[in-house]
């Protein structure tokens, strides 16, 4: 109990001390201000970074994945990408069919191509609209859902019907206030029966994902031809199997190729978890570039605080004897301004954490970027600079501790 007391005591003659230089106190601490700004910034990006790509771009479910002609999830290398372009063929509507008639751990597999087009709904056009081939389980796959009508049909896509399920930046577009389901919209000048509208999906990094037109795939084949970006887009019967599903069809289309077991595969796939392992790898060297900053600026911070301290123990050398000579041990003397250096450092962090907070709030608001500041990162944050100021407070601490009671009493003010 009585550490406790003493403890509490030197809390409160550290909160006095840094009221009464107030202007001292701030540029001293403008060091662990910056950095710990900076760490918390960082973290809220990345972690808000983390939270918008597992639920916008990485959103293909726990059991999807996707058979593309290549794809790049990493670093971007123009040489590989023209070794890719060449080495790997389109994927074709042939070998949609033999995978699908022979897999048997896919709960569904579809196929998509995708173009750009211009839609249009009596004197108004859209430019740049993504025009997308499905077949009817498409919706099931990906995270399309249908807010009115319906979606495509299986009779849509074998019957080469000219219908479109609209995204809700074309319903926004040519039908405000108005029922889409039946009206007539023209996509490269053909015309098309609005079948459905989709669920409003919302924007990924200021891009909105709204603007689209899907039509029945065999319908896109005849007026977009069939070499349009094609995927084959599977769900796994379960996690279990999920493996075991992408093995199944990798297996199947080698064989549909004929390629010889040393061969690589001309073809890739992609998962949720390879996005957010090629982002977890990107965000990994972002923080790590961060912390090499931040630990700059809390050395520099440390020291600081260092060098004030040591001020501060001359300037109480008198306070200092007469604790000593009033019976206060070493150790109490030690403890009081290693809690001083600690509450000085911690009240840096703090006013670092409520910066960042602000910054945050403002980006969130201004920008496209998704900032969100996990709870973590206000204990790291405080925590971190509060262990600076304890570290670089070990030395003039020290110092305090070993003066000699009547030298110090005999110091001049």
């Amino acid at each position: 109990m009585t550490r406790f007391v003493q403890i509490q005591e030197a809390f409160g003659i550290a909160i006095a001390n840094l009221r009464a230089a107030k202007l001292r106190s701030a540029l001293t601490l403008l060091g662990i201000i910056l950095s710990t700004t900076t760490l918390i910034a960082v973290m809220a990006v990345i972690h808000g970074m983390d939270v918008y790509v597992a639920e916008k771009i990485a959103d293909l479910g726990a059991n999807g994945f996707t058979v593309v002609r290549f794809a790049f999830i990493g670093d971007w290398d123009p040489k590989k990408f023209l070794e890719l372009l060449r080495k790997n063929p389109e994927l074709r509507p042939d070998e949609y069919e033999f995978i699908r008639e022979r897999a048997t751990l896919l709960k569904e597999i579809g196929m998509s191509g995708s173009t750009r087009g211009d839609v249009s709904y009596g004197n108004q056009r859209l430019e740049e609209v993504r025009v997308i081939g499905a077949t009817a389980n498409f919706n099931l796959i990906n995270s399309v859902q249908v807010e009115s009508g319906r979606y495509l049909s299986e009779g849509d896509v074998h019957g080469r019907r000219m219908v479109a399920f609209i995204g809700a930046d074309v319903r926004d577009q040519f039908f405000e206030g108005l029922d889409p389901v039946g009206k007539i919209v023209r996509v490269n000048g053909k015309p098309y029966e609005v079948v459905g509208v989709a669920r409003r999906l919302g924007s990924v990094f200021g891009q909105s994902q709204d603007n689209f037109v899907h039509i029945p795939l065999y319908t896109f084949f005849k007026e977009f031809g069939s070499r349009r970006w094609i995927s084959f887009n599977c769900l796994a019967v379960d996690r279990p199997r999920f493996q075991d599903a992408m093995d199944e069809v990798r297996s199947l289309l080698r064989a549909y190729r004929r390629l010889p077991p040393q061969r690589e595969d001309n073809f890739m796939m992609f998962t949720s978890d390879s996005i957010m392992g090629a982002w977890d790898r990107l965000t990994g060297a972002i923080a790590a570039t961060a912390m090499a900053v931040v630990s700059v600026f809390m050395v520099v911070g440390g020291v600081v605080i260092m060098n004030i301290m040591l001020a501060v123990v001359t300037e109480r050398t008198q306070e200092i004897g007469i604790r000593k000579s009033l019976g206060a041990r070493r150790s109490d003397i030690l403890w009081q301004f290693l809690i001083e250096s600690a509450v000085l450092a911690g009240a840096g962090g703090l006013i670092g954490v409520l910066l960042a907070w602000g910054v945050a709030i403002a980006v969130r608001n201004l920008t496209p970027i998704p900032m969100v500041l996990p709870m973590y990162s206000i204990v790291l944050g405080v925590g971190l600079s509060s262990a600076v100021g304890l570290f670089f407070g070990i030395y003039p601490a020290r110092q305090a501790a070993r003066l000699d009671p009547i030298e110090a009493l005999r110091a001049e003010k």
